[in-house]
């Protein structure tokens, strides 16, 4: 089969390639299936670059999460040949077949086509976790989202919305504000200026934001420590920018905001019925209309370099999806 092999690490994906490997066997517990659409993530990019903080053995098959068809599964996995199901592991998705635990797909929700499907799981997992599990978000309240041209950003953005939130869109880029307010549903778009804390001062008549959803860092974190209302929380995402901040603990103290970190990955490992019960209610809220991934482009695998360098340039709005 083909798939997306990285052999070395490198900055500029020159470890990485197309090659025909070894279709995978399923072991015990497993699913078989084949790859309709595999959807980009950051973190791939960051693990060729070996900037992630998983880092797998080399060489490995890129691509965190898909959506597909089951070819082949034991009775035990409650899935059947032709299932249609999403889902993912770590690496593995850019490539025509991957072998998954069952216990890390599930049925794609009615509504749903393999490039919805590929791009929701990991970002829309991202988000409820951070807004809903730990930010504890409910109507009324105004979120903040950086980063929200990205795929989680803009699910940050569509899912706050869907419950009830004002949300505040932020990009550092300005040929992007329109597009973006439109793809993000936001009730405003604004720029990642140095001092973008006078914007949201004026778009929340001075009472700033219940929640700042950070994947950026850097300058972005700094700033933001300004944008957050007393009792509000900082949602640490991740760190697209490339620096890691610090802040000086007696600014959320004088200021009474908590800064929470976000591994959304992680809290599905060790709250597996949360993580079940995560996707239940993402079904129920996609089911009903109020939550929809937005697909930038779609793009055949051979074409993943033009995919990934998009990514890294900051050219998308939502998610990429590559097709094996």
């Amino acid at each position: 089969m083909r798939a997306l092999l990285v052999k070395r690490l490198s900055p500029d994906l020159s470890g990485a390639d197309l090659a025909e490997i070894e279709t995978p066997s399923p072991k015990d517990g497993e699913v078989l299936v084949r790859v309709r659409a595999a959807s980009l993530n950051y973190p791939d990019l960051l693990m060729t670059q070996g900037k992630y903080q998983f880092k797998p053995e080399l060489p490995f098959v890129s691509g965190l999460e898909m959506a597909g068809e089951v070819v082949e599964a034991a009775p035990d996995t409650g899935f059947t040949i032709g299932d249609r199901i999403m889902g993912g592991a770590k690496t593995g998705a850019f490539a025509e077949y991957v072998a998954l635990p069952a216990s890390s797909v599930r049925p794609i929700p009615a509504g749903l086509d393999f490039h919805a499907a590929a791009s929701m799981g990991a970002a829309y997992h991202t988000a409820y976790v951070a807004l809903v599990e730990l930010g504890q978000l409910h109507p009324g309240q105004t979120v903040l989202v950086h980063g929200a041209s990205g795929g989680v950003g803009l699910a940050a953005c569509d899912l706050a919305k869907a419950l009830g939130a004002t949300v505040i869109a932020a990009t550092r880029r300005g040929d992007k504000l329109h597009a973006l307010a439109k793809a993000a549903r936001s009730d405003a778009a604004i720029l990642n200026t140095r001092r973008f804390r006078e914007q949201v001062a004026e778009l929340t008549d001075g009472r700033l934001c219940d929640l700042v959803f950070d994947p950026v860092g850097g300058d972005v974190f700094d700033e933001s420590t300004r944008c957050v209302t007393f009792g509000g929380k900082l949602l640490v995402i991740g760190f697209v920018a490339g620096r890691i901040p610090e802040i000086a603990v007696n600014i959320p103290l004088i200021k009474g905001f908590s800064v929470v970190g976000v591994r959304a990955g992680e809290y599905a490992r060790r709250f597996p019925e949360r993580g079940k019960r995560i996707a239940e209610e993402l079904a129920v809220l996609v089911g009903e209309g109020r939550i929809t991934p937005h697909v930038d482009r779609v793009l055949p695998l051979e074409r993943w370099r033009e995919a990934f360098e998009a990514m890294q340039k900051g050219e998308v709005i939502g998610k990429i999806v590559l097709e094996p």
